[in-house]
C-alpha cells in the first residue's frame, strides 16, 4: 500500500509498505479522507512532536475492511469516522470522560500510524473505548472526516459558555476560525465578528455568517468589538492563530465576566506580558481547549449532517502518491483545508 511517512520536520515521502491485518480486537481501515490539519503543519515544520517514521493523519474516515477477533457492534463494508485519541481509561479524567486530557494520552497520526495510508489499522484500545462512528450514508465522506476539526471547536465554544443569542469574536479566520463562525452561527450565536487581515478570508467568513469583519491592520479591534455589541465587548473572544501578542487585543475585546479561549496552539516558549489587573476588575475567565471528548466527537458528527457548507472548508484535494503537496498547500494562503482522497 502507498503510505505518507513523517521522517522528521520537513522531510515527508510516500512509500510502500506492506497491508497490515487487524489482530485481536483491530480494525483495518481501507481509507477514503484524510484532512491535513495545521497541528501536522506544527510537526512538519518543527514546532510539535511526532514519532519519526510513523504515518501523519489524525482526520479519518474509511470502510471497515476487516475486522480482528473479538470486535463487536462493528461490521465488515461499514463507513467509520475515528477520534484518533488514545487514552488509559481509568485515570481521573478518562472516568470523567475527559479521555483528550488523560496523562498516558496517545494520538493517531503522531504517536501511533493514522490516515495517511491506503489502508489504517486501528488499535484495540481506539476499538474499546468506542472511538469509531459510524458514518450516515447519506453524509460523504469529504464532509464526515471534519469529524475531528469540527469537535474540537465545540469543545471550545462550549468552554467559552456560548449562548444562543449572545455575541463571539473570532480572531483569526483560518480553517479553524471559519468553523467557529460556522458552528456559533449554527447554535444560535446573533453576533460574531471576525477579525483577519487577509482579505478574502475575511470574505469567507462574510460568507459563512460572520455578521461583523475588522481588519486588524487598518481598525482597533477592540473598539470594533465594542462597537459590535453595544459597547459590551464580545461574551466570548477565541484565538484561533497562534500569534502570542493577540491575547492583549482579545483581553480588551470580551465583554466584564466573559471568556477568552486560546484555542491555536502556540510556538514553543511562547510569553506574553498583560496587565493581570483587566482579568481581576473585568472577573475575566482565560482558558484554554485542546482536542475535545468522545461525546463531543460524536454530536460533532451529527451536526456535520445540519452542515453540508462546512464541506467548502476543503479546497485542495490530492490523491494519496501527492500527500506532501497537501503540506505544501496548507502553508500558503490561497487556500484553507487539505484533503487527501483514496
Amino acid at each position: 500500500m502507498k503510505a505518507c511517512i513523517f521522517h522528521g520536520p520537513g522531510r515527508l515521502a510516500v512509500e510502500t509498505r506492506a497491508e497490515p491485518s487487524p489482530g485481536p480486537g483491530e480494525i483495518l481501515l481501507r481509507m477514503e479522507a484524510a484532512g491535513i490539519c495545521y497541528s501536522d503543519i506544527r510537526v512538519y515544520q518543527g514546532e510539535k512532536h511526532a514519532r519519526p517514521g510513523v504515518i501523519p493523519g489524525h482526520e479519518m474516515v474509511g470502510r471497515i475492511e476487516a475486522l480482528g477477533q473479538g470486535v463487536h457492534g462493528l461490521a465488515a463494508g461499514q463507513r467509520v469516522a475515528v477520534c484518533p485519541i488514545i487514552a488509559c481509561g481509568r485515570c481521573y479524567y478518562c472516568l470523567r470522560g475527559l479521555r483528550n486530557r488523560c496523562p498516558e494520552r496517545r494520538t493517531l497520526g503522531y504517536d501511533e500510524d493514522g490516515g495517511l495510508a491506503d489502508y489504517a489499522l486501528l488499535p484495540a484500545s481506539i476499538v474499546s473505548l468506542g472511538h469509531v462512528f459510524p458514518v450516515p450514508e447519506n453524509l460523504p465522506s469529504e464532509t464526515a472526516v471534519l469529524m475531528e476539526p469540527l469537535a474540537c471547536v465545540l469543545n471550545s465554544l462550549e468552554s467559552c459558555r456560548l449562548q444562543p443569542g449572545g455575541s463571539l469574536v473570532v480572531l483569526g479566520a483560518g480553517p479553524m476560525g471559519l468553523l467557529h463562525v460556522l458552528l456559533a452561527r449554527a447554535l444560535g450565536t446573533a453576533t460574531v465578528v471576525v477579525s483577519e487581515p487577509h482579505p478574502p478570508r475575511r470574505e469567507r467568513a462574510r460568507h459563512f455568517g460572520a455578521t461583523f469583519l475588522v481588519d486588524p491592520q487598518r481598525q482597533d479591534l477592540p473598539t470594533a468589538a465594542m462597537e459590535a455589541t453595544g459597547g459590551l465587548g464580545g461574551d466570548a473572544v477565541v484565538v484561533t492563530t497562534g500569534a502570542p501578542e493577540l491575547l492583549a487585543p482579545a483581553l480588551a475585546a470580551v465583554r466584564r465576566q466573559g471568556v477568552v479561549n486560546l484555542f491555536a496552539g502556540f510556538p514553543p516558549e511562547s510569553r506574553v506580558d498583560f496587565d493581570p489587573n483587566s482579568v481581576h476588575y473585568g472577573e475575566i475567565s482565560l482558558t484554554g481547549s485542546q482536542n475535545a471528548t468522545p461525546e463531543q466527537y460524536r454530536r460533532s458528527l451529527r451536526l456535520l449532517a445540519l452542515m453540508p457548507q462546512a464541506a467548502e472548508l476543503n479546497t485542495h484535494v490530492f490523491p494519496i502518491g501527492e500527500a506532501p503537496k497537501a503540506y505544501e498547500s496548507r502553508l500558503g494562503m490561497d487556500g484553507l483545508k487539505s484533503l487527501v482522497i483514496f
